[in-house]
């Protein structure tokens, strides 16, 4: 997404202050997307979202245009990987659409492709023992050798420790930050930063130039939740931000794994009340691989570079292509175009959110001009 309309429209709509998701997401299923939002004037968006919402959208923020768009339109007109996916783009992770709280717009510098393969996160304490950290690269190393894309906050401690090691094996590495993604944070991780951003992936929802809050944490933790099939915790106090990746993905039904410790070690406590809990208990990474059905399947660099491409319109875009003239099914598309249900279903909900394609009862799908 490159168009300063249409930049600004999903700008206005996410990054201002009081509006909210939930609400966001209404006006959205009620209009068809951002642009159509702002248009409808403030008392059809009253009617949806509330008079609150109604008048917060109804004239453009102070020094929207000379701050938040031109700041944003520079930092993708930069290119190296850097764009903003949004909800109903085909290239929105298919696992946060199943998430109870998706975010709306995420920035994204680097292999924008690792945000359609499976992913395990691994999280833990800042402030590991040696162990632990040894315990985090060699699970990141084995589990992304494994296929699996490792997913982790790019905290310190643990966190880091996980990224650097899944970085050496195929399914490679997604941080998912706390700021936007023009800043570094914490700096210590400068160089590990700028490595992810070549050979993995950068994730944030927050707006360029945000500052590292404290309340930003928790909601990058729900991402970090959201992406991954299931989330290991290597060490954690009881007080712990991993304990919270770790309810939200037990509540998203996702599966919960975690390694003990010493029973005199402050960092394994949090492990423990996990075990306790009824997480897996893991004492080597084919624990974890069994549980999650063993290696990831890793796309070709041709499917990788497919998804990458189907923003296209028209014709070129092999959804709709596979759709043709007549309604079809979600499993007669996935035969035609052999793509992975999760993949075509984001894209599906793309082009219907786009007014390209309309959800027919039973199960169909049909191109919006022929229906």
């Amino acid at each position: 997404m490159t168009d300063p309309n249409e930049v600004g429209a999903w700008l206005r709509l996410t990054a201002g202050e009081g509006l909210g998701r939930a609400k966001a997401r209404k006006l959205l299923a009620a209009f068809g997307s951002p642009q159509a939002v702002l248009q409808a004037g403030e008392a059809a968006i009253a009617q949806v979202a509330g008079p609150a919402a109604g008048a917060l959208l109804a004239a453009e923020p102070d020094g929207f245009h000379t701050d938040l768009l031109t700041r944003t339109l520079a930092w993708l007109a930069q290119g190296e990987g850097r764009q903003i996916v949004t909800l109903g783009d085909a290239a929105y992770p298919p696992a946060l659409l199943q998430a109870a709280d998706p975010p709306l717009l995420l920035y994204a510098h680097g292999r924008i492709e690792l945000l359609q393969r499976e992913a395990v996160a691994i999280v833990g304490s800042r402030n590991p023992t040696a162990q632990g950290l040894d315990n985090a690269r060699a699970f990141g190393r084995a589990l992304s050798e494994a296929g699996w894309t490792v997913v982790s906050g790019l905290a310190l401690g643990i966190d880091g420790a996980a990224h650097e090691g899944a970085l050496g094996g195929a399914g490679s590495t997604v941080a998912v930050v706390g700021t936007g993604l023009d800043r570094i944070y914490p700096s210590r991780h400068e160089a590990l930063t700028r490595r992810i951003a070549r050979e993995g992936l950068l994730l944030s929802e927050f707006a360029l130039g945000a500052p590292p809050l404290a309340e930003h944490f928790p909601m990058r933790n729900r991402i970090i939740a959201g992406l991954a099939r299931g989330t290991l915790v290597v060490e954690a106090a009881l007080r712990s931000g991993s304990l919270i990746t770790a309810r939200l993905a037990l509540e998203a039904g996702r599966d919960v794994f975690a390694i003990p410790g010493s029973i005199h070690a402050v960092q394994s406590r949090g492990c423990h009340a996990l075990l306790k809990q009824g997480a897996k208990l893991v004492e080597q990474v084919d624990d974890v691989l069994e549980e999650l059905g063993g290696r990831a399947r890793v796309p070709t660099p041709e499917a990788d570079a497919d998804m990458a491409a189907v923003a296209g319109e028209g014709e070129s875009d092999p959804v709709l292509a596979a759709l043709g003239h007549d309604p079809a099914t979600l499993d007669a598309l996935i035969a035609r175009c052999g793509w992975p249900a999760p993949q075509l279903q984001a894209r599906l909900l793309e082009l219907e959110l786009d007014g390209q394609v309309v959800r027919l009862p039973g199960g169909l799908f049909q191109r919006r001009g022929l229906a």
